[in-house]
């Protein structure tokens, strides 16, 4: 056998991945993952690796992290693995060192501005925030413009920054691309935009006729579309923001092999057709898109620099409060 052929045969059984069978034990998974998506994902998971016991706590970002913390504070974490709704919720925990990276995860396939820089966290998939508006409206938005138009008077809802992780990651992406940066946020206040609780909120009042037009989180209304809601929903042509569904180790795990399967699945092709077929966008760009999507290459998504979100967070609520009040 040749130097070379024995280097190569060597490095194929340095980089040759852990059997699935060979991981092994107890896991618990925090996260905001909707119940039927997150057991969804659990099952998909212990059929890989049956030999691990992974159990999950679900609740929405705020309480789930709000949970998290409280029994860091205590020096009793539960959880092993977090899966939430925003990356700067995750910005956070990796600066206050709470995170366990994984310098290992295979990303090759990913952009570069998709997951943490260091491997702190990950992103799952891709939820973008763009345009809903009712059939009956008078016209089809194209452009974030087009929700200040006369024409659109009064007739705008959204969900509050105030009240939701998501929202607030998209008023900071909004106005750090938008060349009228808050001046945006003021014209639609003049325009009579008015706040809803959440997206779901959003949705129910543009699909009831309430309001005409709408800002909402992609698959819900591209969901409720199929369903025959009268609904359509657009991605703008300046870009949309997006949120990655992060998921991270937790620091003080007592399995860290376990959990890095859990990782390392979830980025895999197969972990990302999971997300497909829950109706996501997946992270990966090889995947495809569930249907009512548009083809990959037409959805724009903004500059988003979650360290900056975090470190403006208090000056963006402060911002937002200035123009809409409390």
């Amino acid at each position: 056998m040749s130097i070379p052929t024995r280097l190569l045969l060597a490095a194929m059984i340095v980089a040759a991945p852990v059997p699935a069978g060979a991981q092994e034990g107890k896991l618990v998974l925090y996260t905001s993952q909707p119940n039927q998506d997150a057991q969804q994902t659990v099952d998909a998971f212990k059929a890989k690796y049956p030999k691990i016991d992974i159990t999950f706590v679900r609740d929405g970002t705020p309480r789930i992290v709000a949970k998290l913390r409280a029994e860091m504070e205590a020096g009793r974490a539960q959880a092993d693995l977090l899966l939430i709704a925003d990356a700067v919720t995750m910005e956070a925990l990796k600066q206050e060192g709470r995170l366990l990276a994984y310098p290992d995860a295979d990303i090759a396939p990913y952009g570069s501005a998709v997951h943490d820089k260091d491997k702190a966290w990950f992103a799952t998939k891709l939820i973008t925030t763009g345009i809903v508006y009712n059939t009956k409206a008078p016209f089809q938005p194209r452009s974030w413009a087009d929700l200040v138009k006369s024409e659109t008077k009064g007739q705008v809802v959204m969900p509050s920054p105030l009240a939701s992780g998501a929202a607030l990651i998209h008023a900071a992406t909004l106005t750090s691309n938008l060349g009228e940066g808050w001046g945006f946020y003021q014209k639609l206040k003049a325009n009579g935009a008015v706040l809803a609780s959440g997206n779901g909120d959003v949705l129910k009042q543009v699909a009831g006729g309430e309001k005409l037009f709408g800002m909402v989180v992609d698959f819900m209304a591209i969901r409720e579309k199929a369903k025959g809601a009268p609904v359509a929903f657009v991605f703008p042509q300046e870009g949309v923001s997006a949120i990655g569904e992060p998921v991270a180790i937790v620091k003080s795990t007592k399995n860290p092999d376990a959990a890095r399967a859990f990782i390392a699945f979830l980025l895999s092709r197969d972990g990302q057709e999971l997300a497909l077929r829950q109706g996501y966008v997946p992270a990966h760009p090889q995947v495809a898109l569930p249907a009512g999507f548009p083809d990959r290459k037409d959805i724009k998504l903004m500059a988003f620099d979650p360290a900056k979100a975090l470190a403006d967070a208090k000056d963006n609520t402060g911002r937002f409060l200035d123009i809409f009040g409390p």
